[in-house]
């Protein structure tokens, strides 16, 4: 098994794709106004919005993306006129992440993780 793709819920489309576009996804479908997919610079996965008519309560969706250089690809979108809620800081868990919201407040993650991604110290190990 392998995860193909995230879908976010959003307000209004045509506010969020370019949003997304300015994060560096590459939008390969639009039908608006309720859908939208983007291929992500790496790997082979997709995301993509659909329009909803209310956003979920409390801390909503988290989407964590993976940046190699990730505090290089902060400064880029950064330059893009997006703003940030945390800078790229080194997390006692072994990532170094960079928080930030989208036009309709999901909680957007860009980190790297590297080995410890998948096999921190603390890995449960299957017998």
């Amino acid at each position: 098994m392998n995860l193909n793709q995230i879908t976010v819920p959003s307000l209004d489309l045509t506010r969020s794709i370019p949003f997304y576009e300015k994060l560096g996804l590459k939008l390969i479908v639009e039908s608006l106004p309720h859908y939208a997919r983007f291929e992500c610079p790496d790997g082979n996965s997709t995301f993509s919005i659909h329009q909803t008519e209310e956003l979920p309560e409390g801390a909503g969706i988290f989407v964590y993306f993976e940046c190699e250089h990730l505090d290089e690809q902060v400064d880029r979108i950064k330059g893009n006129g997006i703003a940030f809620d945390l800078e790229p800081t080194d997390q006692p868990w072994l990532w170094r992440e960079a928080r930030l919201k989208d036009p309709d407040g999901n909680q957007l993650v860009l980190f790297y993780g590297g080995e410890n991604r998948r096999n921190p110290p603390w890995r449960i190990q299957n017998s």
